[in-house]
């Protein structure tokens, strides 16, 4: 079984920014697949269900993203998942708006949610989709962006993103990370950080 997580912040508030792109993935993959996402479970909404014919948990931790960690880790140990069953997506502001980069290990890129989860699992050796949020311009501060509803103008790209997204974690699922990168990752130019 796949363990798929979006990070984000839970509450209306958050629901429409850069910030929260993997719930709004995660709610993509649950509506693409029928499964229903509002199980409490380890201080996430979880639901089971089958994508590409394999079973899959999709996860949102309810635990404000800068502690994402406290409930990715529980969930795996609860449930045995082992590091190769786990995707997590989140919002990337190293990558321009609208790039899509799936990595198989790597930092956190400065992302507080990704950094929960790398020091909760001890480890980066995971699959992640990176979705890019950067404006493309000068934000004077990076919370502010994130944290502000996205403008009307961007609703669509955002959606398109998500939708993106959502195919990255279905191929993830049905042919694996390196072909799911092959695919996906030759749009994804402007990353400004080491892998």
């Amino acid at each position: 079984m796949f363990l798929v997580v979006g990070l984000g912040n839970p509450g209306e508030e958050y629901a429409d920014t850069p910030h929260n792109a993997g719930f709004m993935v995660v709610d993509r993959l649950a509506e693409m697949h029928g499964i229903r996402v509002t199980r409490k479970e380890s201080k996430a909404l979880a639901g089971i269900g089958e994508i590409a014919g394999k079973p899959v948990m999709l996860a949102k931790p309810q635990t404000y993203m800068n502690a994402s960690g406290a409930s990715v880790a529980p969930l795996m140990e609860k449930h045995g998942f082992s590091l190769a069953d786990l995707i997590v997506v989140w919002d990337e502001l190293n990558l321009p708006w609208g790039g899509l980069k799936i990595t198989q290990r790597g930092s956190a890129g400065g992302h507080n949610g990704a950094i929960s989860v790398i020091g909760s699992l001890g480890t980066k050796d995971f699959v992640r989709v990176r979705l890019g949020i950067h404006p493309g311009r000068p934000i004077p501060s990076g919370m502010e962006y994130l944290l502000a509803p996205v403008k009307r103008s961007q609703r669509k790209e955002l959606e398109e993103l998500v939708g993106r997204g959502a195919d990255a974690v279905v191929s993830i699922i049905a042919e694996g990370a390196a072909k799911a990168m092959t695919k996906f990752n030759r749009r994804a130019q402007g990353l400004n950080e080491e892998e």
